[in-house]
């Protein structure tokens, strides 16, 4: 029998990614992926662009690369996040194959075995995975409507040893779709130089803003080198590209460098070129506030449907942005079991629990993705769905 490592043999698969397996059927309503939506993919620009590297420049798109990734891209988007404030006189930017990498990296250089990192409670999955995997304390702070409990945080960072660092989503939060106060931001930068720690600040979403007002990163706050910023552009370009970016203190930066050089070398140099040709000659900004307004829609569809259908059995939170809903059913109800009852009539959700610290622990939510279904599958998915709701919850 084999004898796996013990970084890996207490891991489970993704709960997102075995429920993606199921919705391989096209009869399906798929509201489990964190999918953008195709019809919003820059095609055009693409084909375009890849035209442009295959017969201008195919030497460095199929050559090796540095581990930092293509220069002009790094460049690139420097420039574009000191539009938001990211990146002083002691950071540096790499480019990442996608945030998940981003984030494996950071927790690589940083933790060891035994140490706490301090997460939102829910939170990412694949984050939170990518911590289980070396074997620390992970511990889960409460989340409020405006962001992490921040008396609670302190009370967990006091109460823990070898806390080394604390994972946060502070805007459109996955899976909560919730963002975090201004006025918490710089309480949680206050409490990162007060215990000496580090924050993993991962951003994907921000760009994908559909009301309320722009609240700057905690990144852009940080004068003191404590934060390592993760952004990606799956969100707002393609996730299959696989192409996102890490902005840190030079310190940690070059030890990310070394972790990356023995996981895959680089990034893959075709879609850096393409990448960054798109930033660089293309409007990407107009494109994203076309995205915004499709997607706009497509979130108040949704939640039209639930005020239509659930019969105030299945609560929510409009997001300001981002690509999810966090639906709750009443107190004492097992949002797993609804899921299952769903996937038999055809709806895919991820439950609650899947994006807890304890996964074994009873969650009455579900995610729902609003961005990739079309509205006339959002409105018939969740007719179907409160139909379970309806006969679950009695």
């Amino acid at each position: 029998m084999t004898q796996f490592s013990d970084k890996i043999k207490t891991l489970k698969p993704s709960t997102i990614r075995e429920i993606l397996k199921v919705t391989a059927d096209p009869t399906v309503i798929s509201f489990a992926a964190g999918n953008p939506a195709p019809e919003c993919f820059p095609t055009q620009q693409m084909e375009e662009i890849s035209k442009k590297i295959f017969s201008r420049m195919p030497g460095a798109a199929f050559q090796y690369g540095i581990s930092e990734g293509y220069a002009p891209l790094r460049e690139s988007v420097k420039a574009r996040m000191k539009r938001y404030g990211i990146g002083k006189d002691f950071d540096d930017c790499m480019i990442v194959s996608g945030g998940q990498q981003g984030i494996e990296l950071s927790a690589k250089v940083l933790l060891n075995e035994g140490d706490c990192v301090i997460c939102e409670q829910p939170s990412f999955i694949g984050a939170l995975n990518a911590f289980r995997s070396f074997n620390i304390n992970l511990v889960g702070a409460p989340l409020e409507q405006d962001g992490v409990d921040i008396n609670a945080l302190e009370n967990i960072i006091k109460s823990n040893k070898n806390v080394k660092l604390l994972y946060l989503i502070p805007t459109f939060q996955n899976p909560t779709g919730r963002t975090m106060s201004l006025e918490k931001r710089k309480a949680v930068l206050e409490l990162a130089d007060k215990y000496d720690l580090i924050i993993l600040e991962d951003d994907p979403y921000f760009e994908l803003r559909y009301s309320g007002e722009f609240v700057p990163s905690i990144k852009s706050m940080d004068k003191n080198g404590r934060v390592i910023y993760c952004g990606s552009f799956s969100k707002i370009i393609a996730p299959g590209i696989r192409v996102g970016y890490v902005c840190c203190r030079e310190d940690i930066f070059s030890k990310i460098v070394v972790a990356k050089q023995v996981s895959d070398v680089h990034t893959n140099m075709f879609y850096m070129i393409m990448v960054n040709e798109y930033l660089t000659n293309y409007d990407i900004d107009g494109d994203i506030a076309k995205t915004c307004v499709i997607y706009k829609e497509k979130r108040d569809a949704m939640a039209a449907a639930i005020d239509k259908f659930a019969d105030g059995k299945l609560s929510y939170n409009l997001p300001e942005g981002g690509l999810f809903l966090w639906c709750e059913l009443p107190e004492g109800y097992n949002g797993f079991e609804l899921c299952k009852l769903a996937g038999a009539k055809k709806v895919a959700a991820v439950p609650g629990s899947s994006f807890g610290v304890d996964e074994s622990q009873v969650s009455p939510a579900l995610r729902l993705n609003f961005s990739l279904p079309s509205i006339e599958l959002i409105n018939k998915g969740i007719e179907l769905l409160s139909g379970v709701v309806k006969d679950f919850v009695k």
